[in-house]
């Protein structure tokens, strides 16, 4: 391949963070020479709700013929990056999981995807399929659909539909379960000390029932499971990513790792070897989400391995076809909507009011 091509097919297969909440020259220079198939923003990005939609209009305008995608981690309760007022504040969906109802959950899920779509946000880093079934675990904790893997499937996949019928792509994490863990992946990287068979009954199950449903997007956890791998983090594990998920368990969306820059990955291996190692694996797009200087150590890595034929031609392509095909899924956001939702903020109220001793007790 050329060069050129070369360094836009590795640019593909990765999401990046931006530094700050307009498109300086460095950025729209590192955008232009490296064509990132997706941008995750973060609080550091976001001031209002309009500045919030200009930024995204000039991320979807830098693409070289293919629009990055734009994605943010929105869940409610703890993991919430946008501004309120206009934005609702959604409790932790251990408050929707209080409730029980499939419908509540969907409803939550559209509300917060009409928000997102408002300012031009293609894929919501939600829902959590983990189940909590570790109480000791804070990581996860009520952000949690529940603590039974079949309540956690019928509420987490409700909450996708709606995110769906908002035009919001959802993106189901974090594979294959992080609910057991003490550690945290941010800081340690965890091990999920169960047998195949608890893990077939607990941690396994949503996500099965997810690929089952035809989510378009799941990502990987930074946890080593040694009941199905015990050498290898998930994220860079073929017998995780590729023999389970895609063979075993069937799915056929777009796998993304977590972040590269986690600790749990970091702490062992640069982002260079872990970018090439989660490629290999399975992963089709590769987060990297706090340093564009890490972003371009990843794409240079494996630029060079498609170079040097060190990475499957083949399998890569079946990766950009997924990406390309996620992004057919999409349908043109609002033009121009108006923010502010008073429905959504009485259902917050509401859910609020009925679990707020059960949130407050498990977000510890």
């Amino acid at each position: 391949m050329a060069t050129t091509l070369l360094r836009r097919t590795a640019g593909q297969l990765f999401m990046v963070g931006l530094p700050r909440p307009a498109l300086d020259r460095e950025t729209r220079e590192f955008l232009a020479e490296h064509c990132p198939g997706g941008i995750i923003l973060f609080k550091r990005n976001i001031r209002s709700a309009e500045q919030l939609r200009r930024l995204v209009a000039d991320v979807h305008a830098t693409g070289a013929g293919v629009s990055p995608l734009v994605a943010i981690d929105h869940e409610g309760g703890r993991v919430d990056r946008l501004p309120h007022p206009p934005f609702t504040r959604f409790p932790p969906m251990a408050a929707v999981a209080e409730r029980g109802k499939a419908t509540l959950a969907e409803a939550v899920g559209r509300a917060m995807g009409r928000e997102l779509r408002a300012v031009g946000i293609d894929l919501d880093f939600a829902p959590v399929l983990d189940v909590w079934s570790n109480p000791r675990n804070r990581v996860i904790g009520d952000r949690a659909f529940g603590t039974t893997a079949r309540g956690v499937a019928r509420l987490a996949l409700a909450f996708a539909r709606g995110l769906a019928r908002a035009g919001v792509l959802a993106c189901g994490k974090h594979f294959p379960g992080h609910g057991a863990t003490v550690g945290d992946s941010h800081f340690v990287l965890p091990r999920v000390s169960r047998t195949r068979r608890e893990l077939v009954a607990t941690d396994l199950l949503p996500f099965a029932r997810a690929a089952a449903a035809g989510i378009p997007a799941l990502m990987t956890a930074h946890v080593v499971v040694p009941a199905l791998d015990p050498r290898r983090p998930a994220t860079v594990s073929s017998r995780i990513c590729r023999d389970l998920l895609r063979r075993r368990l069937h799915f056929r969306g777009v796998l993304f790792s977590d972040d590269l820059e986690m600790q749990a990955m970091a702490g062992h291996r640069r982002v260079g070897r872990a970018a090439v190692e989660a490629l290999r694996a399975g992963c089709d797009m590769l987060l990297v989400c706090q340093s564009l200087a890490a972003a371009r150590e990843g794409m240079l890595a494996v630029e060079e391995a498609l170079g040097r034929g060190r990475l499957d031609v083949g399998t890569i392509a079946a990766s950009l076809t997924r990406i390309q095909g996620l992004r057919r899924r999409l349908t043109a956001p609002p033009a121009r909507a108006s923010f502010g939702w008073p429905a959504h903020e009485r259902l917050a109220r509401q859910l609020a009011a009925a679990a707020a001793p059960t949130s407050t007790r498990a977000a510890g």
